[in-house]
């Protein structure tokens, strides 16, 4: 895939996304403490993925129009209300979300936000059955004050897909009467392995359970249906599909949804307020309170329609021959451990998470960005239960590289070779702790 620089001329606007899966990059590279300049080699996609070109192009034609929605009679507000719109029923295709009024496609600010809502929106005293793989947007809103579950029970991390349904199903199986709620992600954002939810939706609605996927790391990556997995619930951020402008989507059965108190009171969410009654909206709008995120939704829909089935199955044929250079080349330097849960041969997409002995992983983070141009993300990647139990004894963070549409060869093979570079000499630099990161000093690079 092509990486496109890009000017901060405002692009043309376009009336259909391209086809093409490009991204917005900034020109001229990256310094080094060297005094070299680098093409920035991005290793970081499941924390933040670039903005597509497309996504931009969409930005740029929306922004001119840029209005208030829903209750507005302007040109504007109508024209930027149908954008809003149209961008939900994007997001409803792309999620393979069922017909109305059984789903509902609600715009939040991210997975987080998402699973928030529906830890408030789940019927009273719901049981809620989650991993502590979990990443901490699906671990811990279930258990918030404002959450309306009643019990939450943690599984253990299982030593195979296998072991996780049969957890999953003692679990719900056990579980005492009354509305009950499976919650599991698509994909570890630490191993990037792939877990089994078509099993375990079977496994939850043959004991009456309903089921809610974060899906943040697994779409960018591969398509995802409700209507193809039978999952009831789906949360994503938009930010990891490269559209990085502050939206997200929880969608799937409207009925909770419907039935819950606003996740937020205000303006959009309120039909009719009198002296002494609220009479509230039906969805969308009744969780949508306040001005709604319109170019975030815009952008995610952009992003949604450039990434049609046909295009992310390329995409993850081509992720795949790099994930397994990357793997590979790292499994060849001595003290490298990569973290699994399910071993080496289990399907993921594009995450590589591990560890070098001798190496703390704050300084081979700081040491690949300064010494090499590489982009990589150290600590325990906001899923701290998973990560201490997988990581190597003697380390208590990790290193993640996560691979994109602009990763190339050559990105794959500088970050093999600066790792391998490291482990055999060293950092080049020295390095201090500069309000809890480790920087160069001195650093004589201008980035700011």
């Amino acid at each position: 895939m092509t990486v496109v620089s890009r000017t901060h001329t405002a692009p043309a606007a376009r009336t259909a996304p391209s086809d093409a899966c490009t991204i917005v990059a900034a020109e001229g590279g990256v310094p080094l403490v060297t005094g070299e300049c680098v093409e920035y080699a991005n290793f970081d996609y499941a924390a933040s993925a670039p903005c597509l070109t497309p996504v931009a192009d969409a930005l740029a034609a929306a922004l001119p129009y840029y209005a208030s929605v829903h209750r507005g009679a302007g040109h504007h507000s109508r024209v930027s209300t149908d954008a809003y719109e149209r961008a939900r029923r994007s997001v409803a295709r792309f999620l393979g979300v069922r017909t109305e009024p059984a789903d509902a496609v609600v715009f939040v600010r991210g997975t987080t936000d998402a699973l928030n809502l529906l830890a408030r929106s789940v019927p009273e005293g719901c049981t809620v059955v989650v991993f502590e793989s979990e990443h901490h947007a699906s671990l811990l809103p279930w258990e918030h004050p404002a959450s309306r579950a009643g019990r939450v029970e943690r599984l253990p991390l299982p030593s195979s897909p296998e072991e996780a349904v049969e957890a999953a199903r003692a679990a719900l199986s056990a579980a005492p009467d009354g509305p009950t709620l499976l919650c599991v992600t698509a994909a570890s954002n630490v191993t990037g392995e792939i877990w089994p939810v078509e099993e375990l939706v079977a496994v939850a609605h043959a004991e009456g359970a309903r089921v809610v996927v974060d899906a943040a790391q697994y779409v960018p990556h591969l398509p995802f249906s409700l209507t193809a997995t039978g999952a009831d619930y789906v949360a994503l951020s938009a930010h990891k599909l490269y559209a990085p402008f502050g939206s997200g989507v929880l969608a799937g059965r409207a009925d909770w949804l419907r039935a819950a108190t606003p996740y937020l009171s205000g303006g959009g969410a309120t039909q009719l307020v009198t002296e002494h009654d609220v009479v509230w909206n039906d969805l969308p709008a009744r969780h949508e309170a306040g001005s709604p995120n319109v170019l975030g939704a815009v952008a995610l829909a952009a992003a949604c329609d450039t990434f049609t089935p046909d295009t992310q199955e390329r995409l993850h044929i081509r992720e795949s021959v790099l994930l397994e250079r990357l793997r590979a080349g790292l499994a060849e330097i001595g003290g490298v451990r990569e973290l699994a849960l399910w071993g080496e041969e289990h399907p993921r997409v594009g995450i590589v998470s591990f560890t070098v002995d001798g190496l703390p992983a704050d300084l081979l983070a700081a040491a690949l960005s300064a010494e090499y141009g590489i982009g990589v993300r150290d600590g325990l990647f906001c899923a701290h239960r998973l990560t201490h139990a997988l990581l190597a004894e003697g380390h208590t963070q990790a290193v993640r590289a996560s691979l994109g549409v602009g990763t190339t060869v050559e990105h794959v093979d500088r970050l093999v070779g600066a790792v391998a570079d490291l482990v055999a000499h060293g950092p080049r630099w020295e390095y201090v702790d500069c309000d809890g990161r480790l920087v160069p000093a001195p650093d004589p690079r201008n980035v700011l």
